[in-house]
């Protein structure tokens, strides 16, 4: 896989369908109002993302020296699986999980991970990692001939699973999101954002077919355009 943003992609017709059920279900907010939310801000000095929840992981480290992130990868996660909301992702990403709490907790028990960031399926981010550390989200990987992504790239999840669509407001918020990286960091680019699957395939699959990638491509051309961001 050549690892590069937008590489055409058919969404399968399943996930064209139940798309528009969820989107009525889920969005009540206008597509205008939307797209005319304020820019998001990271803070370069702590790696923080302005006006969202922070819940900080102890899941993380210090890149190499002088490596700085200039890849985006994209997961989907949902915990336990199939199921959405619940305090489960914060307490996996925290090392708080109690294992004895469902059954599949049991089949990753002892299982240390994190993300940058998380996008729930109403388009609220949480972050648990500073962009500028080394969140433990890849696992075995590599992308263009370079292993161990966690080194050099940053790592959102989208609350969802690989059977449903993703919601307006995690488009939304995933541009939105995506726009403030990529003011904050010169070293990323919109066209170095793959998904999980692009990365360790054969044993990721997420975000899944259903993730829309020409409609990101769109949200975040329209995010770059209005707040004139740098374009690479």
């Amino acid at each position: 896989m050549n690892g590069i943003l937008f590489r055409p992609r058919q969404l399968p017709q399943n996930c064209e369908q139940s798309n528009t059920h969820i989107h009525q279900f889920v969005n009540t907010t206008p597509p205008a109002a939307q797209s005319s939310a304020p820019p998001l801000k990271i803070d370069p000095a702590t790696g923080l993302l302005a006006g969202v929840r922070q819940v900080l992981s102890p899941h993380f480290d210090e890149r190499p020296a002088g490596v700085t992130p200039d890849l985006l990868v994209v997961h989907g996660i949902s915990l336990p699986p199939g199921e959405f909301g619940g305090p489960w992702i914060d307490r996996l990403f925290t090392g708080t999980l109690p294992w004895d709490a469902h059954p599949y907790f049991k089949q990753i028990e002892g299982l240390r991970a994190s993300a940058h960031a998380l996008i729930r399926r109403d388009g609220q981010i949480v972050q648990y990692v500073p962009f500028a550390a080394r969140a433990w989200h890849a696992g075995k990987s590599a992308h263009q001939g370079r292993g161990a992504c966690n080194d050099f790239s940053i790592g959102v999840e989208l609350e969802g699973t690989d059977q449903l669509p993703y919601t307006d407001a995690q488009y939304e918020a995933l541009a939105a999101l995506t726009a403030a990286l990529l003011a904050a960091y010169p070293t990323l680019s919109a066209q170095a954002i793959v998904g999980h699957s692009d990365i360790a395939p054969g044993r990721k699959t997420d975000p899944g077919p259903c993730f829309d990638w020409a409609r990101l491509r769109a949200l975040l051309a329209q995010r770059r355009a209005a707040g004139g961001s740098r374009t690479v």
